[in-house]
């Protein structure tokens, strides 16, 4: 069985104001390999002290020079920074997968997949960088001759970045391309459970001489960087993907501040799939659907909504599709699931499970572990039956190869099914007839939706959700307005006296 080599992991430090720097208080965070249990490294373990350098060293590069640096200088400055971080992910991808896979768990090839895009998020945005240039002091037209209005878009200020750990260095590049396009200078926390490849991000901005300060990157536990990030008052914005429960607490102490954010929270996106559809192809999608990324997506498609006259084939074909996923350590060829990203998540899943068949539910495939794995937090692909929308299973994000499965009969009753959760991601309709995929489309409720196929995702377009999935949209000329201000600049052209009040030498 071929099998990619493991490398040791690079021992860093922090990175504030350009320079490798050891947390104030010296701790440390051991890393899990979750498809081994075992620990391979170590990542610095910022607290508030460290967190309140990061924002002065980001304070200060936005200011340096009266912003001429970074802030203020031309899109097209900022633009080849950009570039060079993207030549560089491509010139290091096969190692900074390889270190993907080891501190998450993806499978080789997703991480593989994940650099590119990655790469491809940095040049998207120096585009657009790029093209702010041209977008500044755009005029109005204002009914009045004797005045004129132009438009500014300026950088919000210091932003702080808090990632989560499904996809560490992917989900980074989303914040921090449009923050650095915009002139924003930034204070990344990656998630505590992935944070590798992330400090790798932090050496390629030192490789390509990143102004000091533009980017700095805190890595440690959320209660000890993350909370003072999200309550500093020097910090102008945060955006934060992750759970809702902590993007309510970010959102309750930026709110004591005014201080604006984005959340990119949960998800319990559905799948409906209708009675017309080729069943093989479909299968396929609805796997991918829930079971790529170990199911550790915010916008799986996990409940799958299924077409009562084809539910038997439908998931007769399912099950031996899922059966036939193949489950080992990510490093092994041809891998398509590996392991959750911690024993907490796995402990977490198996309770979901659990709770499913106390509840009723049936466990039609998988629900435990894989036989061939003694070691690593594995759950096999699994899918539930008989469920009822009072159930766990239907109401709460699980975060994991789960997907459950309710029939319907009518396309009412499916878009009612769908719109049962207080979430609002995503969404997916497959079905030969494409006007009833395009009113499926207008009727979910959610800020991403697929036809004919599920997660496919484009850094050209928009990306975000509605109800308590969050708000703001990153992504796409979106995802760079996130890190800008608007300003109007309006003036008197006019040689003659504004005339309002009466002239006092004329009396």
């Amino acid at each position: 069985m071929a099998m990619a080599m493991a490398i040791p992991i690079p021992h860093r430090q922090l990175f504030i104001d350009g320079e490798w720097s050891e947390p104030v208080r010296g701790k440390r965070l051991p890393i899990i390999n979750p498809a081994t249990e075992e620990s391979i490294g170590d990542i610095p373990a910022a607290t508030v002290e460290d967190v309140e350098l990061a924002v002065a060293a980001a304070r200060r590069a936005l200011t340096r020079n009266k912003g001429t640096d970074w802030a203020r200088a031309p899109g097209a400055v900022r633009a080849k920074y950009l570039r060079a971080i993207a030549a560089k992910i491509i010139e290091k991808k096969s190692e900074l997968a390889l270190l993907e896979s080891l501190d998450c768990g993806k499978p080789l090839d997703e991480a593989a997949w994940d650099m590119d895009d990655v790469a491809g998020c940095f040049e998207f945005y120096a585009d657009l960088a790029e093209a702010l240039d041209a977008k500044q002091r755009a005029p109005l037209s204002l009914p009045m001759q004797t005045f004129k209005c132009y438009i500014l878009r300026e950088p919000i200020g210091v932003v702080g970045l808090i990632t989560p750990w499904n996809y560490p260095l992917l989900m980074a590049a989303w914040k921090v391309a449009p923050a650095l396009a915009a002139g924003c200078t930034a204070v990344l926390k990656p998630s505590e459970l992935s944070s590798v490849t992330c400090l790798e991000l932090a050496r390629v901005c030192k490789e390509v001489a990143l102004p000091p300060g533009v980017l700095n990157v805190v890595t440690g536990l959320g209660s000890e960087a993350g909370a003072p990030l999200a309550s500093h008052p020097h910090v102008d914005k945060v955006a934060f993907t992750g759970s809702t429960e902590t993007g309510k607490k970010i959102m309750t102490s930026a709110a004591q501040m005014v201080k604006p954010v984005s959340l990119e929270l949960g998800g319990k996106s559905p799948i409906i799939v209708f009675e017309d559809v080729e069943v093989e192809k479909a299968v396929e999608w609805t796997l991918f659907g829930c079971f790529w990324t170990n199911g550790q997506i915010c916008s799986a498609t996990s409940r799958l909504l299924l077409h009562e006259t084809i539910a038997e084939e439908f998931l007769r074909k399912l099950v031996t599709w899922a059966e036939n996923i193949k489950v080992s350590d990510p490093l092994e060829e041809g891998c398509r699931l590996g392991p959750v990203v911690s024993e907490g998540q796995y402990e977490k899943i198996n309770k979901f499970i659990s709770t499913a068949k106390s509840e009723g539910a049936t466990i039609l495939c998988g629900g435990g572990r894989p036989q061939h794995l003694e070691k690593g937090y594995f759950v096999e692909p699994t899918i539930i039956t008989n469920v009822e929308t009072s159930m766990q299973i239907w109401r709460e994000e699980i975060f994991g190869p789960v997907l459950c499965v309710k029939t319907f009969r009518t396309e009412e009753e499916a878009i009612e099914l769908a719109n049962d959760t207080h979430y609002g991601l995503a969404g997916a309709v497959i079905s030969k007839d494409t006007e009833r995929c395009q009113r499926i489309s207008e009727m979910i409720q959610a800020g991403v939706i697929w036809v004919n196929c599920s997660q496919p995702c484009f850094c050209q377009a928009p990306w975000g959700g509605t109800k308590r999935s969050g708000f703001g949209r990153e992504l796409g000329e979106w995802g760079l307005d996130n890190y800008l201000s608007v300003k109007q600049v309006t003036e008197y052209i006019s040689d003659d006296p504004w005339g309002w009040y009466p002239s006092p030498s004329k009396l």
